[in-house]
């Protein structure tokens, strides 16, 4: 089998987690010949142990966002995103590495430096997404509302799924508008099938 890395993304979206596949940075879907789809089905189950793990981090919240990559054998697990807490940090790796199939967790996970200024950007980032009198306050009653607000250095960047491009519109604006954000990066999918 050719040197296949499958990148799998978590998103943790409204509905629970939402999991999506690209086949590395550029690279193209394989033919079915090259044993890709194989690979794919053999690694369902670990794809599912890793997002277990990590759904069940105790500080994982709308401020964080972690994804991570599983190498075609099932023994390499790489963990990505970024994250206030360095706790969180070490912890997504000490639970992954505990599944018992991975062999070696690459952490690559950043964590975001500490900034009363930062801190007070994501609140006013949250407060203008999920006011109360705003059409994505049904987003915020989840335990982990979908649309994470990543902040560093007064740079916003918006990750996470959402039901339409207009929610995604919406956020979008939302964060522009606080003052003392100086740029915003909308990466919000939107839900398969949905525009």
């Amino acid at each position: 089998m050719k040197n296949i890395l499958l990148t799998l993304v978590i998103a943790f979206a409204a509905a629970g987690v939402t999991l999506s596949q690209t086949g590395g940075k550029s690279q193209k879907r394989q033919p079915a010949s090259d044993g890709a789809s194989a690979v794919i089905m053999t690694q369902v189950p670990l794809i599912n142990e890793v997002r277990h793990e990590l759904l069940t981090l105790p500080y994982y919240g709308v401020f964080d966002w972690i994804d991570f990559e599983v190498s075609a054998d099932g023994t390499a697990v790489t963990l990505n995103g970024q994250v206030v807490n360095p706790g969180t940090k070490s912890n997504a790796g000490l639970l992954v590495g505990k599944i018992s199939s991975v062999t070696q967790v690459n952490n690559r996970i950043k964590v975001l430096p500490l900034s009363p200024l930062d801190d007070q950007l994501r609140k006013k980032v949250f407060r203008a997404i999920y006011n109360f009198d705003s059409p994505l306050f049904r987003y915020s009653i989840q335990a982990v509302p979908p649309i994470h607000i990543i902040v560093d250095r007064g740079q916003v960047t918006l990750k996470g799924v959402v039901a339409s491009k207009g929610d995604s519109n919406l956020a979008n604006i939302s964060a522009n508008g606080v003052p003392g954000v100086f740029k915003v990066t909308n990466e919000l999918q939107v839900e398969s099938g949905v525009r």
